[in-house]
């Protein structure tokens, strides 16, 4: 699920508005309406990234933004993902 407060928050941050962020993403104003409050479909990854690109988020913003409910949701069912590395001795 989206964080659409923080989504919001960067879109007037960022001095834009929905209708400019719908337009710059290739989706209709309406259908960005609906997914900020709760309806319409989710974001394809795509979507996530022109949004993150047009915004000038930060790797970390838009994991908090897209993703952050996803992966607490794996680490707290033990499906996150260890990076193992090679031992360099």
């Amino acid at each position: 699920m989206v964080n659409t407060d923080k989504l919001r928050g960067k879109i007037v941050e960022r001095r834009m508005n929905i209708d400019s962020v719908a337009t710059a993403v290739g989706i209709t104003p309406s259908t960005l309406y609906r997914r900020l409050n709760g309806g319409g479909g989710a974001f394809t990854i795509e979507e996530a990234d022109k949004i993150a690109s047009l915004l000038d988020l930060s790797a970390e913003e838009l994991n908090n933004i897209f993703f952050a409910q996803y992966v607490a949701q794996h680490a707290n069912n033990g499906q996150g993902h260890r990076v193992h590395t090679k031992n360099s001795s």
